[in-house]
């Protein structure tokens, strides 16, 4: 079934839930803006939260809240804060925005942080809390250790011929022309693709995957769909 989705990456796929849940464990390598060795870019704030205290009458929606709740990774406290630049207790995509770097030392881009939040948004509020951004903290984290992977190079940002790598040990049976096409989409000058622009192509990938599978009941890898149907599935891919 041509461009299907097989068994997935043996040491598992981020967008993927795996055993035991999802969003999981914490891999090891820290958050995006802690400084790996090989170039990717950014250091964890030194003790924590720059400049910045909590509100007196507590912090993130918790009153009398100054230290860490029960059961929270303190890094992730410690990233909540340094990221909250209104320290309002709740995180956009815009404060996102300016926490988060690519290996190539650029911003990530607006539609990365805006799906990103709206992954984790479940009250649909437009911003995240602190128990959301824990767990968009282990997503960005698995998707950090899956792009190393595959930056075989170590040069903070992957080539085609990487993507096509990284597709194929994921499941997905795609063309090198489908691949050609992804790297033109999100980096069509440079012909290198950075994180964000490679877990915004990966979760539509998957959406759509999902998707197309609904329509083909008799897993023939081809569909039928009418004109409205196809409008409900492209509108529901979009970020």
């Amino acid at each position: 079934m041509s461009g299907y989705q097989g068994y997935g990456h043996p040491q598992g796929y981020p967008g993927q839930q795996p055993p035991g849940g999802y969003p999981g464990q914490q891999p090891p390598g820290g958050y995006p803006g802690q400084q790996p060795p090989g170039g990717y870019p950014g250091q964890q704030p030194p003790g924590g939260y720059p400049g910045q205290q909590p509100h007196p009458g507590g912090y993130g929606g918790q009153p009398g809240y100054q230290g860490v709740p029960p059961g929270m990774d303190p890094n992730v406290v410690s990233w909540f804060r340094a990221v909250d630049q209104d320290n309002s207790g709740q995180i956009n995509a815009h404060e996102l925005g300016q926490a988060l770097q690519n290996g190539s030392w650029s911003k990530f881009s607006d539609e990365s942080c805006k799906m990103m939040i709206n992954l984790f948004d479940h009250d649909h509020t437009g911003s995240i809390n602190l128990q959301e951004f824990g767990q968009l903290f282990n997503f960005i984290n698995q998707w950090i250790e899956a792009y190393r992977r595959f930056d075989k190079d170590n040069s903070g940002t992957i080539n085609e011929t990487e993507l096509m790598s990284a597709l194929q040990q994921m499941g997905y049976n795609l063309s090198p022309q489908f691949v050609g096409y992804l790297v033109s989409k999100f980096a069509p000058r440079t012909r290198q693709v950075t994180l964000d622009n490679f877990i915004v192509s990966n979760i539509q990938i998957q959406r759509l995957t999902s998707a197309f599978r609904k329509h083909d009941t008799q897993m023939k890898g081809v569909i039928t769909i009418n004109y409205e149907d196809f409008m409900t599935l492209a509108f529901a891919n979009v970020v």
